[in-house]
């Protein structure tokens, strides 16, 4: 298989030649580290998010947008199609690296978790990326220091010149964009944590609404969360047939009901408090080859309608 840091840094590329028409920008570190600002303090949009939700699926995805309606409103919505959903999904776009350096904390997402490989997930999927090139998306409102950058590269195996790190805030349109296009990974990554075997995905396939930009980072962890919760809809292709796939939505979890901000109040921020079957779209399609087809779960446009304030 390709290195998917590879393919990402290919897009990471196209990135910097065309920063001023998607209005991010980027800059070179002591180091020679290269930031990318997806939102800091570039206001990205709708066309940069969806060029970053590419480069953290490490170029094995399809991302576009596409208009339908919340509560009667038309809202822009993010579809993300993959026909190598393991690599794609889990071995790239997943939030898998806890990034803390020093002050600066951030959610790291991206192949470069594929050159560290210390995930369980990379034995099920009996993958290890090894390049010269580093790629890693920060979800921050901090720009990262050159700390952020060797701790990167140490971490990698690589030379700081050579670490790319595009970060972009929550609160962001870029944000609102690429946590949207997580519908697809967060029913892939439920399924494999539930025990299936994730090489076993031939094909996925989903979408959720962009929630509207908050003034906060909170609020914005929290809509985008129902947004995916409430408004994500997700098809799945399958190998084999799995007695498990009732649990995939976000209708099967306790929390179901309950718009996010009031679980994360809850658990006091804390992710890792909440029980892992809360992160998963609404509705859940199945199609096993050869087999039944699944469906399952559904969306709450009322909450949806609340939470988005529309």
């Amino acid at each position: 298989m390709e290195s998917l840091n590879r393919t990402a840094l290919e897009l990471v590329d196209e990135a910097l030649e065309f920063a001023g028409e998607l209005d991010i920008g980027a800059h070179e570190l002591d180091n020679e580290a290269t930031v990318l600002d997806f939102g800091v303090e570039f206001s990205g949009g709708i066309e940069a998010g969806l060029l970053l939700a590419e480069i953290q699926s490490a170029g094995l995805a399809t991302v576009q947008s596409h208009v339908d309606e919340v509560g009667g409103a038309p809202i822009p919505h993010v579809e993300l199609t993959s026909d190598q959903p393991g690599l794609a999904l889990l071995g790239a776009q997943k939030t898998g690296w806890e990034v803390s350096v020093d002050d600066y904390e951030a959610l790291g997402s991206g192949p470069a978790r594929a050159l560290v490989a210390e995930e369980t997930i990379f034995d099920r999927l009996g993958y290890t990326d090894v390049f010269e090139f580093a790629v890693l998306a920060l979800e921050s409102d901090e720009l990262p220091t050159e700390a952020v950058a060797e701790h990167v590269a140490d971490l990698a195996d690589v030379e700081p010149g050579a670490v790319f790190l595009p970060t972009y805030p929550t609160a962001s349109l870029v944000g609102s964009v690429t946590v949207a296009a997580r519908a697809p990974e967060l029913a892939a990554f439920r399924l494999a944590e539930l025990g299936y075997d994730p090489t076993k995905l031939v094909s996925v396939s989903g979408a959720a609404p962009v929630a509207p930009i908050a003034g906060d980072e909170e609020t914005a962890l929290a809509r985008t969360n129902d947004a995916l919760a409430y408004g994500g809809q997700v098809h799945l292709v399958v190998e084999e047939d799995f007695d498990r796939f009732e649990e995939l939505p976000s209708t099967a979890g306790e929390e179901y009901g309950q718009p996010f901000y009031e679980i994360f109040e809850a658990a006091d921020w804390d992710f890792y408090d909440l029980p892992a079957d809360v992160f998963a779209p609404a509705q859940v399609t199945v199609d096993v080859v050869g087999g039944p087809t699944y469906a399952l779960g559904e969306r709450d446009e009322d909450l949806l309608v609340e939470s988005f304030e529309l």
